[in-house]
């Protein structure tokens, strides 16, 4: 099956950070506009988000979902930067389901790979703390589902301007999910560095990329090719997940990087090249930053043609 799976999770709209928040409603009104007007958006398989039960839990302590569910119907705040609106649970949950029916659709062989847009991020949410927009942790939760499903070895790359310090904490002494991520550093959130590769059984199984402020195409794509590409070839996943942040564009209000959107577009051939060899070009995306609406709408359609072909 060739078919790309495209999620749109409307329900992101009703996270509503506030006036001057970057993590704004805006984001996914923008990447809507921009993939609805494609010629291959008609084309796509648009599955429905299944509703999630206890799926929170595969990733994150009691206590933290616990947390989660006591902000529904309210508003406020659970760090400076990470704000909630009476309806952030529920597009929390969508997002989750979303991720999950875009698996599903890959494990039932009704499509090859896909692309979840929803809000809010996930990938600094660490098993017991939201951070940094992000309440739950999305591509982990997902990773711990495909185990669910018999999938024995998980990839997750991030290639958000910010280290995925969630994903990482969450998964650092697992030998059964590889984790890399290639970000600005020192940046926020202050993790992310080269010597942090695992503990325990999990030793050798995360590959941090820093990367200083300014850089651009040539060193992105010249770590991708010399540092990821080997570690996927030696670990040889089942699927790639993809944490996609596209706040290291060089027009990105928080970042410090130098990307363009067709840069985007080369980093996910690259990944899609080793995906189609090792795994049967089995990936899935899920949105994490992004704040220049024409910056994240284009690189985000930038991503999904890749993934489309």
């Amino acid at each position: 099956m060739n078919k790309t799976c495209l999620l749109l999770s409307e329900s992101s709209l009703l996270h509503d950070t506030g006036y001057g928040h970057p993590e704004r409603i805006e984001r996914y009104q923008a990447i809507q506009k921009k993939l609805s007007t494609q010629s291959y958006f008609s084309e796509l398989t648009q599955p429905k988000i299944k509703p999630i039960t206890d799926e929170i839990s595969l990733a994150h302590s009691k206590e933290h979902v616990k947390k989660l569910f006591g902000i529904q119907n309210k508003s406020g705040s659970l760090d400076p930067d990470t704000r909630y609106s009476p309806s952030t649970f529920q597009a929390i949950k969508d997002s989750i389901g979303g991720a999950i029916s875009i698996a599903d659709e890959i494990l039932n062989n009704r499509a090859k790979n896909g692309l979840l847009v929803a809000r809010p991020p996930g990938h600094h949410a660490e098993e017991d703390t939201a951070m940094g927009f992000c309440f739950a942790n999305t591509v982990s939760i997902l990773a711990r589902y495909l185990q669910t499903k018999g999938i024995e070895k998980i990839f997750i790359f991030d290639f958000d301007v910010h280290h995925g310090n969630g994903t990482e904490q969450i998964f650092y002494e697992d030998n059964n999910v590889f984790f890399s991520s290639i970000h600005q550093y020192p940046f926020y959130p202050g993790t992310g560095s080269e010597k942090d590769t695992g503990a325990g059984k999990g030793l050798g199984y995360t590959r941090n990329i820093p990367l200083q402020r300014g850089s651009g195409k040539s060193e992105y794509l010249s770590s991708i090719e010399k540092i990821l590409i080997p570690e996927i070839d030696k670990f040889k996943p089942e699927f790639i997940l993809i944490s996609a942040g596209f706040d290291a564009h060089r027009n990105d209000p928080l970042g410090g990087m130098e990307l363009t959107s067709n840069d985007y577009e080369k980093i996910t051939q690259i990944v899609q090249r080793k995906a189609d060899e090792i795994c049967g070009g089995k990936i899935i995306s899920v949105l994490e930053g992004g704040y220049d609406l024409e910056a994240l709408s284009e690189s985000v359609e930038a991503h999904l043609a890749t993934l489309v072909g």
